[in-house]
């Protein structure tokens, strides 16, 4: 599903350039789901920014889904990530105004598919939301409103769920509850997952950890859990 070589990322800063990633080999196989873990600014969100096509690498090879992203321009990187990912952040990133339905929906109407509304509704009904469909994100605590932002990842089918510190912003019970729903909506469809976090106990429930420091590539493991 994803396959790294020699991947560099520099960004200038005001001391200088900074060298945030130094050099990533990694393959990851179609299925399963990877931890990425380690400390603050090691690269780990960078690193899954470039997977994603979101950030574009300096130097090196990023192929993800049989793809070679840097032969694509913005716009064609924008219909890859709409055809083959799913993506859910720390923050839920809700449009205020539309309804959890139409949070869902839109992704869905922006590739075109004729029975966007009832695909939505069924992705949230996946994530026990059957009865939110009409409300809006003010109406909805934390964890309900980023249950909208994982089935708004799921809706659209994704080959690979990019998961960046999902439960961020949540309490303990809610942050468990959200990723054991991540979990069961990877291996029920067959999805590959690729999963930030700071939390060792969500980790290990992961197939393999990787522990990134220094933009490099630290450790690689299987997960005890595994």
């Amino acid at each position: 599903m994803i396959r790294l070589r020699d991947v560099h990322l520099d960004m200038a800063s005001a001391a200088g350039m900074v060298n945030i990633l130094r050099g990533i080999d990694l393959d990851v196989p179609t299925g399963g789901s990877t931890a990425l873990v380690g400390p603050s600014g090691a690269g780990k969100s960078s690193l899954m920014m470039v997977v994603g096509g979101l950030e574009r690498a300096t130097s090196g090879t990023i192929e993800v889904a049989g793809v070679t992203l840097q032969a694509l321009s913005d716009d064609a990187l924008a219909r890859f990530r709409r055809d083959h990912l799913g993506i859910v952040f720390q923050g839920f990133h809700l449009i205020p105004t539309m309804t959890a339905t139409e949070n869902v929906a839109l992704p869905l109407e922006f590739a075109g598919v004729a029975d966007a509304f009832a695909r939505a509704e069924a992705a949230l009904e996946d994530v026990g939301l059957g009865h939110r469909l009409t409300h809006y994100p003010a109406q909805l605590s934390g964890g309900e409103q980023q249950r909208v932002a994982v089935a708004r990842a799921f809706a659209t089918r994704p080959k690979l769920l990019l998961a960046d510190e999902p439960t961020g912003n949540l309490d303990g019970a809610t942050g468990r509850q959200v990723m054991s729903l991540l979990f069961d909506l990877t291996r029920n469809a067959g999805a590959t997952l690729l999963l930030i976090t700071h939390d060792t106990t969500i980790a290990e429930q992961c197939d393999r950890v990787i522990h990134i420091a220094d933009g490099l590539i630290a450790a690689d493991t299987a997960a005890a859990a595994a």
